[in-house]
């Protein structure tokens, strides 16, 4: 039986990742991935849809180029072409962490891994009838689509009558009715589209509002663009069953029936926990998710969890830093995992960012802050590329020690813009000296420094 100095269960951002730094950090390292390497974020998340969201901005734009003077006769937005040259980007991002891992020296073996116990070597971890050792263990299995006990979801399921976030990615035609059950980023993102590509999008929420976590005006604005494009949400209203070609719900004391010639399910993630064996070594988790400390180290020593099996922060870019820090503690390099400052996107059009604190979250936790608001339009680019110029920026200052604690916003390129109101609050200074910064001209990020102005 072979030992490694590291044994990493997943190959998602954070598995993949983690197994690159270990790598160069002259550790001999094991990779298992029961599918396809990237996980979720590369094969059925972030970078799939993205591709389908680009196509759906590109034909939005063309089709109302006339306003810029630009005319497209004919204009389609054909969904299989859109689909092959999602699978095509898939395809080749793979590629390239396959690369990664094989110029780095990282054994990889498909499979679905599970920890065994342990020996005088290390941990043990069986996959596909071997056994493997690992000096030193960090699992990244991930997560899984949450499937609640509603009636009528698990004969929808294998009917294809309803689709989790995996497979409406590969769905041949465009339906003509799509019923989304939840309003969150994936919900979101896939109203955006499939309302681009023709389908009459109805999205039904439990919760009061939409995009979950993100600031409630800069949810309001959103949901009010959305709905101006046809997108009809149902908020408060809570899933009771599927039935006979529909999805039922209750609003208001009401009992409401929605047909639908496709559902999607994307009411969140849990923790891929389930048979990994976490009870040979004795893991502790809290509903499903492994429990870990800044170090990202697990109760038991030697073994880490990055990623969403952690079930601390769900994003892809969560994950890279954590691989990271799991791997420097690993190596003997001191660091720690803070999550106060952690960007967070929907890429629907408008797109919509936040990161650092949100007027509810600033006064959860007590703060004492000013809100500094300004139109987009404030700055010369975006008007130039938008005929009518409808966004936001907010900034959350704290009184007394005049620095940052969050930015929210609403507008083209905000995925972008959002990075540099990160950098800006995680470098702790205060309004005088972050005002000296300067900003390329004219660029939509200038709206950071006009707010801060403001």
């Amino acid at each position: 039986m072979n030992t490694y100095d590291l044994i990493i269960i997943g190959g998602g951002p954070a598995g993949y990742l983690a197994a690159e730094r270990a790598s160069e950090g002259g550790l001999k390292t094991l990779l298992f991935e029961k599918r396809n390497l990237g996980g979720v974020c590369l094969n059925e998340g972030c970078i799939p849809t993205k591709s389908l969201l680009n196509s759906a901005k590109i034909y939005t734009k063309a089709d109302h180029g006339e306003i810029y003077g630009v005319v497209a006769d004919g204009l389609q937005l054909r969904h299989e072409k859109v689909i092959a040259r999602k699978n095509k980007v898939v395809k080749i991002l793979v590629s390239g962490v396959k690369t990664k891992m094989k110029q780095g020296g990282v054994e990889v073996v498909r499979g679905d891994a599970a920890i065994k116990g342990r020996s005088d070597a290390g941990f043990l971890v069986t996959a596909e009838g071997a056994d493997y050792c690992g000096r030193q263990l960090l699992i990244a299995a991930g997560s899984r689509p949450i499937l609640p006990p509603i009636s009528g979801l698990e004969d929808g399921i294998k009917s294809g009558f309803i689709v989790t976030s995996r497979e409406i990615l590969d769905i041949e035609t465009v339906p003509e009715k799509l019923a989304i059950v939840g309003g969150g980023v994936i919900g979101l993102e896939m109203a955006d589209y499939f309302n681009t590509a023709g389908a009459e999008v109805t999205v039904v929420e439990m919760m009061d509002k939409i995009a979950g976590p993100f600031d409630e005006e800069i949810s309001g604005m959103l949901e009010e663009n959305l709905s101006k494009r046809g997108i009809v949400f149902h908020l408060g209203s809570r899933v009771t069953g599927f039935s006979g070609g529909s999805l039922q719900f209750e609003k208001g004391g009401r009992q409401e029936d929605l047909k639908a010639d496709k559902i999607l399910l994307s009411i969140g993630r849990r923790p891929s926990t389930n048979g990994l064996g976490l009870e040979t070594l004795g893991i502790f988790t809290e509903k499903g998710a492994i429990q870990t400390d800044k170090t990202m180290q697990t109760n038991i020593p030697g073994v880490y969890a990055a990623g969403d099996v952690n079930g601390v922060s769900m994003l892809a870019h969560t994950a890279y830093r954590e691989a990271e820090v799991a791997v420097s503690n690993i190596l003997g390099s001191k660091d720690v995992m803070r999550y106060d400052v952690i960007p967070a996107v929907i890429y629907t059009t408008p797109e919509t960012a936040s990161v650092g604190e949100t007027e509810e979250t600033a006064r959860e936790k007590g703060y004492r802050f000013a809100v500094k608001k300004l139109p987009m339009a404030f700055v010369g680019r975006f008007v130039a590329e938008n005929e009518r110029p409808d966004g936001v920026c907010k900034a959350l200052v704290e009184e007394g020690t005049d620095r940052l604690l969050g930015v929210q916003i609403i507008g083209s390129y905000a995925s972008e813009i959002i990075l540099s109101a990160g950098v800006m609050i995680e470098s702790g200074l205060p309004l005088a000296s972050l005002k000296k910064i300067v900003f390329a001209h004219p660029t939509v990020g200038e709206i950071i420094r006009e707010v801060m102005f403001s």
